[in-house]
């Protein structure tokens, strides 16, 4: 291979073809300019198609092209042949003067004595149609990864790559990689006017060709950029882009259609959150695919959901800090392979959400910030570009190539790796201007005030575009705060996500958890508060891996008592919050009650379900605890079907604090109750009678079963409880007509359902 040159783009000549010529010389053009020579061979130039390939003039067809290094350049036509003359650094010019238009050709280029024959891709058109620009300009493309990027393509009968990219301040954009020596000199790319956008069409690259774009600032500086809408990357610390095409072939169709005919508000939703590559370490993609389904199915959760799975240059930020928002992280393996993941997923009945970072990106030099030497995807006031807590960067909401680009990419998630929700994380600093920001240290907007309107736009339209191109999918919000309408619908007014995190719900209900029975009384409020606002948004009630880190302790671990205890209260926990109205998440290693905060770079220990490990059977336990609470809850409508509405609940004795007792009951859509009864005290209540629903209007004596007892043996428990059908009596209690008496296991949760 020789410089500027590949292998995919050149074929090596052992002598000229038969029936043509070696090459006649060309008519010897004109100089160009002597400033248009250096802007071109620079990288400044704006249009050098219209300097390279073949242009008709007066005197025939001025045919140029620009190879540094090489010794001797030819156009070859059907029948003839025509060598160029080198008029300055690189730059090979002739005159054609048989031709008034000439025909589809090839270039010969001699390096070193030996010949390779090429296409020139200065002879194209653009790639990307007046269509394509107009939507990019408008801020409205919503399949943006199909104009730029990268794409292999076939242009009158020759097969390359095109790729465009947005850098509208840049002065020249030029295309580096593994195929040229990563010198861009040979490979201007030209401006596509008032889009910002610039394309080249290179014959002969196909997939796994490695690429960057070389940016010629208005400082005059030239800085190489990844692809933002790279469609896969080296895996790090590598930073280039790389072209690539799908071959998956999708069998979910089934998946697909049922999801489409259903809505997350009232149906079950159990969420496994897991960081992919710590959950068995050292799986790949294909490799989970294999361990992943089977595992999540045996639980019983309904979906998995992934911290986020886009490339990112440091491990440590978990992927919270994206650098590649198209492209799936290098580290577990390709596109494709994450597809047969997510289908694989499907096909075992398992949806799947990925975490979405539209807050902020990273500061790296190779990725977005200062894309073509300007703030380009930040916004240019500092105060509203620099992220306070994690060093980063924030997106301009209000430009809107800016915004089309995050909308695309939420839609791009959607369609081309079919998954059913995003979790998009850290709304609320996206939401506020002045988030974790001091007086002087933010700007307020146009009204005086501190809600960045460009942002509340931008999750409207995202929301509203996704829900209208993925039906079925689910829209998940992190925030923290409480702005109204998080869950409301963009026509009412509302940010139009599905679903919300109720942050407050965790932070309450792990506050009391942690004290000490003999204090709990003292917070009784804090397990019963929730209710107040249960039904002001749709909410998941997430124990996330933000509560499992960072010294927060695993949840086992935040429990008062030895360790019998802190198993009990888990278990009690779990049971209080699957009946709980909102849909569940449970972060990896959880499902079991590992006692150590999670590591990113060691993952779950699984080694405490070993066989022979002390603990086993205590561990073991909670998992099968976990896997019956799902099991009950996609058995039980009354558990999720009224998730959203004030008719699905109602307590039966919230204020029983002295005892650190909690009952109440669910209702589903027929009225058929399931009644959920929490100690969360270290002792056996004998006789505690508890008011009940009432089954039927003529039936007072009905019996319950108890189909959950969070202290049964199988879980570790000590066996309290309540084994036969408890007979309910007409005893007013509780505001009840009718009531049982039941036994309390010290520090559980039993679930009761009419015999």
């Amino acid at each position: 291979m020789k410089p500027y040159e590949s292998s995919e783009t050149a074929a090596v000549l052992p002598g000229p073809r038969p029936l043509v010529p070696a090459g006649v010389q060309a008519v010897p053009e004109a100089p160009l300019a002597p400033g248009e020579v250096e802007r071109l061979v620079g990288g400044w130039h704006h249009d050098p198609h219209g300097l390279l390939g073949a242009h008709p003039t007066a005197q025939g067809v001025a045919v140029r092209v620009l190879r540094p290094l090489a010794e001797r350049v030819v156009v070859v036509t059907e029948h003839e042949a025509f060598e160029l003359t080198h008029q300055q650094d690189g730059l090979f010019t002739g005159l054609l003067t048989e031709f008034a238009a000439l025909p589809a050709y090839t270039l010969r280029v001699t390096w070193n004595g030996t010949e390779f024959e090429q296409e020139d891709g200065y002879r194209f058109l653009p790639t990307l149609g007046e269509t394509d620009l107009h939507l990019i300009q408008e801020g409205r493309h919503e399949q943006l990864w199909q104009a730029l990027g990268s794409h292999i393509r076939t242009i009158d009968g020759v097969t390359g790559t095109a790729f465009a990219v947005w850098a509208p301040n840049a002065t020249g954009v030029r295309l580096v990689g593994d195929f040229n020596g990563w010198n861009g000199t040979s490979h201007p790319m030209r401006s596509l006017g008032r889009s910002g956008v610039w394309e080249l069409f290179v014959p002969g690259l196909g997939e796994g060709t490695r690429y960057k774009y070389e940016i010629a600032t208005r400082d005059c500086r030239q800085m190489q950029k990844a692809d933002p809408l790279a469609r896969q990357t080296e895996c790090p610390p590598g930073t280039a882009s790389i072209v690539t095409a799908s071959r998956h072939r999708w069998q979910d169709a089934d998946w697909m259609s049922a999801r489409a005919s259903r809505t997350a508000h009232d149906a079950p939703m159990s969420v496994y959150e897991l960081h992919l590559p710590s959950w068995r370490n050292g799986l790949t993609y294909r490799q989970l695919a294999e361990e992943l389904p089977a595992y999540v199915r045996d639980l019983g959760f309904t979906h998995v959901e992934f911290m986020p799975v886009m490339e990112h240059p440091f491990g440590g930020s978990w992927g919270y800090q994206v650098s590649g928002f198209y492209a799936p992280t290098a580290r577990l393996g390709t596109p494709d392979d994450f597809r047969h993941l997510v289908d694989s997923l499907h096909r075992a009945g398992i949806g799947v959400i990925v975490d979405w970072v539209p807050a902020h990106f990273p500061k790296d030099d190779f990725a977005l910030a200062r894309f073509d030497g300007t703030p380009l995807y930040e916004p240019a006031d500092p105060n509203r570009a620099e992220h306070p807590d994690w060093g980063t960067l924030e997106f301009d909401y209000g430009r809107a190539e800016v915004r089309n680009f995050l909308v695309a990419n939420a839609v791009y998630w959607a369609e081309e790796f079919h998954v059913d929700g995003l979790r998009v994380d850290a709304v609320a600093s996206m939401l506020y201007l002045d988030y974790s920001r001091e007086n002087g240290q933010w700007t307020p907007n146009e009204h005086g005030g501190r809600e960045n309107w460009d942002a509340v736009r931008f999750l409207q339209e995202m929301n509203a575009t996704v829900y209208r191109r993925a039906p079925g999918i689910v829209t998940v919000a992190e925030e923290s705060t409480a702005w109204p309408g998080v869950t409301r619908p963009t026509d009412q007014g509302g940010l139009g996500f599905g679903l919300k995190w109720n942050m407050g719900w965790m932070h309450d209900t792990l506050e009391y958890i942690q004290h000490e029975p003999v204090h709990r009384k003292y917070h009784h409020n804090e397990m019963t508060f929730s209710m107040v606002y249960a039904y002001s948004e749709n909410y998941v009630l997430p124990i996330s891996h933000d509560e499992v880190v960072h010294g927060k302790r695993a949840l086992v671990s935040k429990m008062p008592g030895d360790w019998w205890q802190q198993r009990a209260n888990h278990r009690a926990y779990l049971g209080f919050m699957w009946a709980h109205p909102g849909k569940q998440l449970l972060f990896m290693g959880t499902e079991f009650a590992q006692g150590a905060e999670w590591d990113h770079e060691h993952g779950p220990q699984w080694w405490v379900l070993e066989e022979g490990w002390p603990a086993h059977g205590d561990h073991d336990g909670v998992r099968s605890l976990v896997r019956d609470l799902n099991r009950l809850y996609l058995d039980t409508p009354a558990l999720w079907q009224l998730d959203s509405d004030p008719a699905g609940f109602s307590w039966i004795d919230g204020g029983a604090a002295d005892d650190n007792v909690f009952s109440f009951i669910r209702y589903d859509a027929d009225h058929r109750p399931i009644v959920a009864v929490v100690n969360l005290s270290p002792v056996v209540r004998h006789g505690y009678r508890v008011g009940m629903p009432s089954v039927r209007a003529d039936v007072r004596d009905a019996r319950w079963l108890e189909v959950l007892n969070t202290d049964d043996f199988v879980y570790g428990g000590s066996g309290v409880g309540n084994p036969d059908p408890v007979k309910a009596e007409p005893v007013e209690w509780n505001g009840r007509d009718t009531s049982v008496e039941l036994t309390l296991p010290p520090l559980s949760t039993i679930w009761l359902v009419p015999a």
